[in-house]
């Protein structure tokens, strides 16, 4: 059902004019408080009432919505008992500057109150109430009662006609300028209201002013007075307002805009606007540049040049970062594959590096890392203290695979397995990558409530605008968690440690972060710590000839090292040149005369071997392997295995194995190549079957997987108190008071075809919380669809007409409302309450922007701002994305519910469990429940209002989707579980 909306009004001016909902128009002077409206609606208690003085002007106006009090009293407006500045944003109203006018908009109820506001008091006041008609009803059906403590005073009568409307305005007229000591702004409010009566093509406009003495308003700094104009002055954040609706108001010189990102009320030409990055403002023409890529600022946005470097791959811990930005936790202790390399891992934490390669260089930088240099270009950076981990630098030449991803710019098949074919979870994607055996995965929740508090107390750090890492909010996500595996200090080190080493890759130096946080590094002998490591020099034998070490370009390391002046000349001795060492020709000498006879050193390393027996026969035609009598590479004997890089060494272990050319398949049976299986989501497939997965067809031929099939449509979803879920798979978390774009066309497309998706959070009775989402979606500039309170209204754009070929369709499937416009692509789904999912074509990849991203395949750039500048700060991102109109403030700080709530928090994780139970276990495979888990136990932090906020339902259900969508369906809700009222 498609409701149309009209708008009923108000109003109260002048003297004592008033004109009723149904345009009636009367007198009544009166100092007392007057009630001008009171209804219910929805539970929702609304209440205006207005007190005049003396002088006619309104003195007091008291405006109550859902027990929130605003008070416009002494040309002051106060919230609560608060005064305000505009614009004002609560969680139940939003209050802003309209015109020469203000206006108040309620965010629970289709109700609005525009006011005039003087010194000494109101000239001038608008009641708007949606009514809304039903178009299958030929009657006009108002779905709310409202009441009027005036309307006795008024009788039943048609609309007026204008002779009539004249008539009526000669006589309150006549009355208005009975009142003795009427004050000029509300003899002249009355005058403006007659113009508007005649409406805005009127003779009336250019003269009345002339005619009645009365002057126009002045406006602040260089803004001049228009009669009639769009409500909202063009802003360098906003160029071209919308401006159907004309109003008197204050506007730029023709040819500017204002300057709304400086002080004051000053206009400049679009050229000359400014930019901000990082909450600073940049003058036009003004450079910034970092560590990878500099930024002009052109026209108020920023045009930067592309990043120069190199992308990487972190593993820290389990941790990992892939050079396409993906992010996930490995979730076993198993000896696993990152490009060419073998990443032993124990106790989450890797304890060796294993480099096969030739022409390598290997070098200390400090105590704390090791240096690779290849000569095919990759470097990698192994830090070996407290715990060890990875960076790898590779230059983009070619594609790669394993736990580093695929290094093409797209984000989306860096799960791509060893076999060939895209997961959707950590698990088997990491496990294919698996060399040898694993230990089965630890659980990720977090059980220690030792732990947990000592995390919570000691990563705030992290998160706190005053500490010294708030410096590098602007350029650093805080992509690791305090998870800790070993000691608590040693884990909160590295944690902080990973967050500098990001910041560092941005050119942010920090500074004496360890001194501060208390993790500070002691040294052996007379070595000293320092931020600033290089190898090049550093040592004594660095002295005797070339040092490889110089012609490597690597940035400076933390650790213990030599101070200048000194060099390493044992390892826990610096000495100064004229003490050091003499080396020559592989050995040394101390300094001095001395005699060189040539030794030759052999160094001999014995490997034992344990030796292992088949102490039965081995079934299934397999052979015993005894190592001690005859190696056999055993490591390449199963199906598994030829998919995966050989090892340079023969990997030999005494056991039962299928006989030569033949290999153990995912069932234990012996098979030829080509009969060989694979495996799909823990699913085992026969050579021949397929599978569909992520919009391709996949089959599996000898124990690999081979695919073909289009692009996916992209998805983005947003739920909860803003869990949002990026076409290109970034999570993260924003939420605002404002109206924000979701998705809109980046750019005019050359077929013409433009669509704006925009949301808006509805609070519950907790003014924390979000009940609902308001949602508007712009056609073409043609139609707008709003979707609110269960309903879809439809609103065409003056002097248009539907075409007979609908745009778009409206259905109703199950608890869902979607949207589908097939000539644009788009799809729209809605649950009614906070959850809303955008689908897209593949066609528009890299052709939209907003909160849901770009749709370009890279995670990296998904917190691109509305003045084109790639963010690491949510706030920063998300507040860019606030619609021009009406104006609103920033989201200043991001709330934590779980912090606000703490108590709630161990009884979250407990009810958020059922993710990662036996439940969905059939999903676990399909879809990743990570991300999900995490957004329920922040939905589920309100636990007091556990009755009627349905955060926890809504993560959830979201999940569940997500495993319908992977043809997963689970049967979870109970009637003691977000049970479905029908």
């Amino acid at each position: 059902l498609v409701l149309i909306t009209t708008t009923d009004v108000c109003k109260t001016y002048g003297s004592g004019v008033i004109q009723s909902f149904s345009k009636t128009l009367f007198y009544l002077k009166s100092t007392c408080p007057v009630t001008l409206t009171r209804f219910t609606l929805l539970g929702v208690n609304c209440d205006v009432t207005v007190q005049r003085g003396s002088t006619g002007l309104m003195t007091r106006v008291e405006i109550l919505v859902n027990k929130v009090t605003t008070v416009l009293q002494d040309g002051k407006v106060t919230v609560e008992g608060n005064s305000i500045s505009l614009p004002f944003e609560h969680t139940y109203q939003h209050v802003y500057q309209y015109g020469v006018y203000i206006k108040l908009r309620s965010k629970v109820l289709p109700f609005s109150v525009t006011w005039r506001n003087h010194s000494e008091g109101v000239s001038s006041l608008w009641v708007r109430c949606q009514a809304t008609l039903q178009t299958a009803k030929p009657h006009l059906l108002f779905l709310y009662n409202l009441h009027y403590s005036l309307q006795q005073k008024i009788n039943k009568q048609k609309r007026s006609p204008a002779k009539i409307l004249v008539a009526k305005n000669v006589k309150t007229c006549h009355s208005h300028y009975m009142f003795k000591n009427i004050n000029v702004d509300a003899k002249c409010a009355f005058f403006e209201e007659v113009a508007r009566w005649c409406g805005n093509q009127s003779r009336l406009w250019p003269v009345w002013r002339q005619k009645t003495s009365c002057k126009p308003p002045t406006c602040p700094g260089d803004l001049k007075y228009q009669e009639l104009g769009p409500p909202f002055a063009p802003t360098c954040t906003s160029p071209q307002p919308p401006s159907d609706i004309l109003i008197s108001t204050c506007l730029p010189p023709p040819g500017t805009v204002l300057n709304d990102r400086a002080e004051g009320y000053h206009c400049v030409t679009v050229k000359d606007c400014p930019c901000v990055y990082g909450g600073k403002t940049y003058p036009p023409g003004a450079q910034r540049n970092s560590k990878c890529q500099s930024c002009v600022c052109v026209q108020g946005k920023w045009t930067c040049s592309a990043n120069v470097c190199p992308p990487t791959c972190n593993i820290e811990g389990q941790f990992v970062t892939t050079f396409d930005g993906k992010q996930y936790s490995v979730p076993g202790k198993c000896t696993y594959v990152a490009l060419t390399i073998s990443l032993g891992h124990s106790q989450y934490c890797f304890s060796c590096v294993c480099v096969f390669s030739d022409y390598t260089t290997v070098f200390w930088q400090s105590s704390m890392f090791v240096q690779v240099q290849t000569s095919f270009g990759m470097k990698m950076k192994v830090q070996v203290f407290p715990e060890i981990q990875l960076y790898l630098y590779l230059p983009p030449t070619e594609k790669t695979t394993g736990l580093c991803g695929t290094y093409n710019n797209d984000t989306e098949d860096d799960f791509t397995t060893s076999s060939g074919i895209v997961e959707n979870a950590v698990l088997p994607f990491s496990q294919s990558w698996t060399m040898g055996g694993c230990s089965p995965p630890d659980s990720s929740i977090c059980i220690n409530t030792e732990k947990e508090i000592f995390a919570e107390e000691k990563c705030s750090l992290l998160r706190n605008t005053s500490s010294m890492f708030a410096r590098c909010h602007d350029y650093a996500c805080v992509h690791r968690t305090c998870q800790c595996t070993s000691g608590l200090k040693d884990c909160l080190c590295v944690a902080l440690s990973n967050y500098v080493k990001a910041c560092a890759s941005q050119g942010i130096n920090i500074g004496d972060w360890r001194a501060e946080t208390g993790c500070n590094i002691v040294c052996n002998g007379n070595l000293r710590f320092s931020y600033n490591m290089q190898a090049c020099n550093q040592t004594c034998r660095s002295l005797t000839g070339r040092d490889p070490t110089c012609e490597v370009q690597v940035d400076p390391v933390e650790g213990c090292g030599c101070m200048p002046g000194t060099h390493l000349n044992t390892p826990q001795e610096c000495s100064p040149s004229t003490l050091c060492m003499c080396h020559y020709q592989g050995g040394s000498t101390r300094p001095g005369p001395v005699t060189i006879d040539g030794y030759a050193a052999v160094f001999f390393f014995l490997e034992m071997n344990m030796l292992l027996f088949c102490l039965v026969d081995c079934p299934g035609g397999k052979l015993c392997v005894h190592c001690a009598q005859a190696k056999v590479n055993t490591a390449q004997k199963t199906c598994e295995s030829l998919s995966k890089p050989f090892s340079v060494d023969e990997n030999c272990t005494s056991g039962c194995y299928c006989p030569a050319g033949l290999f153990e398949d995912h069932n234990g049976t012996c098979v030829t190549q080509e009969n060989c299986t694979c495996e799909f989501s823990g699913s085992v497939y026969a050579s021949g079957q397929s599978v569909e997965t992520n919009c391709k067809k996949c089959i599996c031929r000898g124990g690999q997987w081979y695919c073909e099939g289009e692009p996916c449509p992209g998805v983005c979803e947003v739920f909860g108190n803003g869990q949002y879920n990026t076409f290109d798979s970034m999570w993260y978390r924003f939420d605002g008071n404002c109206q924000y774009t979701l998705v809109e066309v980046s750019c005019k497309n050359l077929n013409g075809e433009q669509f704006a998706v925009r949301v808006e959070s509805v609070p519950c009775c907790d003014e924390a919380l979000t009940c609902s989402r308001a949602i508007s979606v712009d056609l073409q500039d043609v139609v707008t669809l709003i979707l609110r309170d269960m309903n879809v209204t439809q609103t065409l754009k003056a002097g248009w007409q539907l075409q007979a070929q609908p745009l778009y369709s409206i259905h109703t499937v199950g608890l869902h409302i979607i949207i589908s416009v097939p000539d644009l692509g788009l799809t729209v789904i809605w649950d009614k309450n906070t959850r809303v999912k955008i689908k897209l074509q593949a066609r528009w990849k890299g052709k939209v922007r907003g909160l849901c991203g770009n749709f370009d395949g890279k995670v990296m750039n998904d917190l691109l701002t509305s003045s084109s500048s790639v963010v690491f700060s949510t706030l920063e991102f998300g507040n860019s994305w606030k619609t021009a109109v009406p104006p609103c403030s920033d989201v200043t700080q991001e709330v934590f519910p779980c912090e606000r709530h703490s108590y709630c928090e161990a009884w979250a994780q407990r009810r958020c469990m059922i993710l990662q139970s036996d439940t969905f276990r059939d999903c676990h495979l399909k879809v990743d429940p990570t991300h999900y888990y995490q957004a329920c136990i922040l939905e589920s932090c309100s636990c007091e209002f556990e009755g009627r906020f349905l955060g926890f339902c809504t993560a959830v259900a979201a999940y569940a989707e997500a495993c319908t969508a992977q043809n997963v369906c689970i049967k979870w809700r109970t009637p003691d579980l977000c049970r479905m009222c029908l």
